[in-house]
């Protein structure tokens, strides 16, 4: 018995230093050389201070900044730790509502906030990623469609041109990966500094 034991126990040793030490090890090492800005999370700096991460979303509702997808993340109620109460962007907590096309709840929300939404451009149609959250309620991008949406109300809020606003969209906006992958998209947070570092009040 010794003989089959002691081969299993070897070969199990093995294997646990290689896939669980050295190969972890390893691919991070490689990570932090190759790819230094992604291993680290794609942390945004600004100056000395870390504002936050181009992986994350933040909640934004000063009408002078751009405003993401609504996030349904929550945290435990403060006062009673039974129930929850929403908190946007909890990367705690990541995950979707879970409510279906059927839902009431789900409908009310919605239309509350294309009510909103019409209100401060009335005129064009609200892009679906402004009133529907993602599946992980961290979704630090929206399309350039909903970013154009709301630059009329940004240049109004900041006392700048729209059609400068719009321009910063456009220089913000990135594109399919390789040309075909994906859709164009903006970074909220990367749009709102470029928004601040422009001068805009």
């Amino acid at each position: 018995m010794l003989k089959e034991f002691r081969p299993a126990v070897v070969i199990f040793a093995a294997l646990t230093v290689v896939t669980g030490l050295i190969y972890p090890l390893a691919m991070t090492g490689a990570a932090q050389v190759l790819f230094p800005y992604q291993a680290q999370g794609s942390l945004i700096e600004q100056g000395d201070k870390t504002v936050g991460s181009a992986l994350l979303g933040q909640a934004f509702t000063a009408d002078k900044y751009f405003h993401g997808r609504p996030s349904a993340t929550t945290a435990p109620d403060p006062k009673d730790p039974t129930k929850t109460v929403p908190a946007p962007y909890n990367a705690a907590n990541s995950g979707g509502s879970n409510l279906g096309p059927t839902s009431k709840a789900l409908a009310d929300r919605v239309q509350q906030d294309v009510a909103a939404l019409k209100t401060e451009n009335p005129s064009a149609a609200v892009p679906v990623d402004l009133v529907t959250t993602s599946g992980s309620g961290l979704d630090p991008d929206i399309t350039p469609q909903a970013a154009q949406f709301q630059a009329a109300r940004v240049a109004k809020a900041r006392n700048v041109p729209e059609a400068d606003v719009r321009a910063l969209v456009d220089s913000q906006t990135v594109g399919r990966f390789l040309g075909f992958l994906g859709e164009p998209r903006v970074n909220v947070l990367k749009l709102n500094l470029a928004l601040d570092q422009s001068g805009g009040r």
